[in-house]
């Protein structure tokens, strides 16, 4: 047995004794989610922009607006994009090189929930009477990597979608139809909450060493109405349906708040 599966099983015990008694390692309630803040408009050159402090995490989105062709099958509509870049500066579990498994799942998470809620109205971004549309480009950057990166990326993506102007005056001046500067249409707010089973314990917003002695993990994104707009399975573990519902039900609880906080902007962090 290597030293490191001792630690982990060492750590792992020591959690599990703590999840008993209702406790975690950092003081919070298994169902409690880490204090974050939000700082927006960080970047110069984007078109929107945020910073995200969840805990120890820290993750920084850009928004991006080009012009460019639609897709075959949706010329009507406009194209959004999400990527995430998971440098080494962030942790040591990352590496440089192609899109990590990680990263790819991460991008394709806080998409999925953004998309499928229907968040920014993609048919208001087709340019009248020319072939082109408008292209939403999302870029997550982790600065610091303490666990739950999903969470963090999505609150920090839908900061930065908040307050989008699209340069539509500058993108079409050389088409016959220009068309003036307009707000992203965006039109839902989901927000995506995690939890992951340790044990016979659920735990919202798991921490890196939480993450890493973690079985199933569950990512819910709900609406503004508390709808269900996207779920993904992660890890090997398994759920019961009892583990299910009750992460659904936090994730509708703890959306709500996360939500209320996005929309308030003279109160910067959770409750």
């Amino acid at each position: 047995m290597s030293d490191e599966h001792v630690i982990s099983e060492i750590k792992r015990g020591y959690l599990l004794n703590l999840l008993a008694k209702g406790k975690r390692i950092d003081g919070r309630r298994p169902d409690e989610i880490r204090p974050f803040t939000v700082e927006r408009n960080i970047l110069g050159m984007a078109e929107g922009s945020a910073r995200v402090k969840l805990g120890d995490t820290d993750v920084v989105a850009g928004i991006k607006i080009l012009l460019g062709d639609p897709y075959p099958d949706s010329k009507d509509s406009g194209v959004m994009t999400t990527t995430a870049e998971l440098l080494p500066l962030a942790s040591p579990l990352f590496e440089t090189g192609p899109p990590s498994p990680e990263a790819i799942e991460v991008a394709r998470v806080v998409d999925r929930g953004i998309r499928e809620s229907q968040t920014i109205d993609l048919k208001a971004l087709k340019v009248p009477d020319e072939n082109k549309v408008f292209i939403v480009f999302i870029d997550i950057y982790p600065l610091d990597m303490d666990g739950n990166l999903i969470d963090a990326s999505t609150i920090a993506v839908m900061a930065a979608l908040s307050d989008v102007t699209v340069s539509a005056a500058e993108l079409t001046r050389h088409l016959d139809h220009p068309m003036e500067d307009f707000k992203l249409p965006i039109t839902h707010m989901p927000i995506a909450v995690t939890g992951v089973k340790i044990g016979d314990h659920i735990i919202l917003d798991p921490t890196q060493e939480e993450e890493e002695i973690s079985g199933a993990r569950l990512t819910v994104t709900t609406d503004e109405h508390g709808d269900i707009r996207a779920m993904q399975k992660g890890n090997i573990g398994t759920l019961t349906v009892g583990d299910v519902d009750t992460i659904v039900r936090l994730s509708r609880e703890r959306g709500a708040e996360i939500r209320k906080v996005l929309m308030n902007e003279g109160n910067p962090s959770a409750p």
